[in-house]
């Protein structure tokens, strides 16, 4: 062997330094296992049995053969990692709740929609819809789109009670003066 280059795997540094008689205990292949640094139950090494010494080279005639040694039990890779649950709270998950609903603001839209009915709730539609806002914009409470649908079907509701009185008055009026009722 020259100085120049480095062993090889057919030409073992070892061989070199031997002397006839003696015997070099094989060495077995272990291949990194890339799983094991992601299971912390499993040891650094599993395929090393607790309390063995690494294979060396012995000394003497003849060395004991090894008993095999069946490697420790590994869990099937999943891909991806395995998560770690969630830490158990005793008050549970935190959940974000909506801002209160103004009262005025149901009330607006409930009398809107009973006045499509019977006419004359749809004025305190509007008017409960109106205190709504400015309660809603003042305080920071939900409701807003209940207060604005309870204002714009009260006004449309106002707006064909005028109507329909409107168009009665006129045909009572063209009654009375034609002289035919």
């Amino acid at each position: 062997m020259s100085d120049t280059t480095s062993p090889t795997p057919e030409q073992p540094e070892a061989a070199a330094e031997l002397h006839p008689g003696e015997y070099v205990a094989p060495v077995a292949y272990t291949a990194p296992n890339p799983y094991v640094a992601q299971n912390p139950y499993v040891a650094a090494n599993p395929y090393t049995p607790a309390g063995a010494a690494p294979a060396a080279a012995t000394t003497g005639a003849a060395a004991p053969a090894a008993a095999p040694v069946s490697p420790a039990y590994q869990p099937t890779p999943t891909v991806p990692a395995p998560y770690a649950p969630a830490p158990y709270t005793v008050a549970g998950a935190a959940y974000a709740y909506a801002p209160r609903t103004n009262p005025l603001a149901i009330t607006s839209m409930v009398l809107s929609l009973v006045g499509l009915l019977f006419w004359l709730p749809a004025i305190g539609g509007v008017i409960t819809g109106h205190i709504a806002l400015g309660q809603v914009k003042r305080t920071g409470e939900g409701g807003k789109g209940m207060a604005i649908t309870g204002i714009a079907v009260g006004y449309a509701v106002i707006g064909f009670i005028v109507l329909y009185f409107l168009l009665v008055f006129a045909v009572f009026g063209t009654m009375l003066s034609s002289g035919s009722y």
